[in-house]
């Protein structure tokens, strides 16, 4: 399914001219994402491509996001993949609560490309440890946060509660995935 994503009405970015991504369960307990960012990319900050690797804080630059739960349950996982080939797993207790690193994840056949006119990263995610359930509908938020060479932050999302932006509020899970 791909999918569209729209900036927080408070932090519009001109540079960027399109932002999709393209979402699958190869199998059932596996996340497919591919992000496509399309605009000016010389006017945004793209990290530079690095051997693949866990690292923290990856949203303090332009980062592509993934939130899933399964069903109705409070808790769910966060996953952050850089352009620079970086990526990170949590899982959360609740709202922003009781966060932790997640080893149990694996990423696989991650590709990039990045040009003048666009940005494009995909990898599968293997969440066979998470529990989520092979047979359930996952639910998603989709998320990316931009950085414009001047400093100023962007942010994206499949849907934006009222506010700031906040991709862990519950109604930033608007994508319902069915089992593959």
């Amino acid at each position: 399914m791909l999918l569209t994503l729209t900036p927080h009405p408070q932090t519009p970015c001109e540079a960027v001219s399109a932002l999709t991504v393209e979402v699958t369960r190869p199998r059932s307990t596996g996340l497919r994402l591919h992000y496509r960012l399309e605009g000016d990319i010389p006017r945004l900050v793209v990290p530079a491509w690095v051997k693949p690797s866990r690292a923290d804080e990856l949203w303090r630059t332009t980062c592509f996001e993934a939130f899933v739960r399964s069903g109705e349950v409070t808790g769910y996982y966060e996953f952050n993949l850089s352009p620079s080939g970086r990526w990170r797993a949590y899982s959360f207790d609740g709202y922003r609560e009781g966060m932790l690193d997640h080893a149990g994840v694996e990423l696989r056949d991650q590709h990039k490309h990045i040009g003048d006119d666009r940005v494009e990263l995909a990898a599968t995610l293997d969440l066979d440890r998470l529990g989520l359930g092979a047979d359930a509908v996952w639910r998603l938020g989709l998320s990316t946060v931009i950085e414009e060479a001047s400093g100023r932050m962007s942010y994206w999302a499949l849907a934006h509660p009222p506010g700031k932006p906040d991709f862990h509020h519950p109604d930033s899970f608007a994508f319902d995935l069915e089992p593959a």
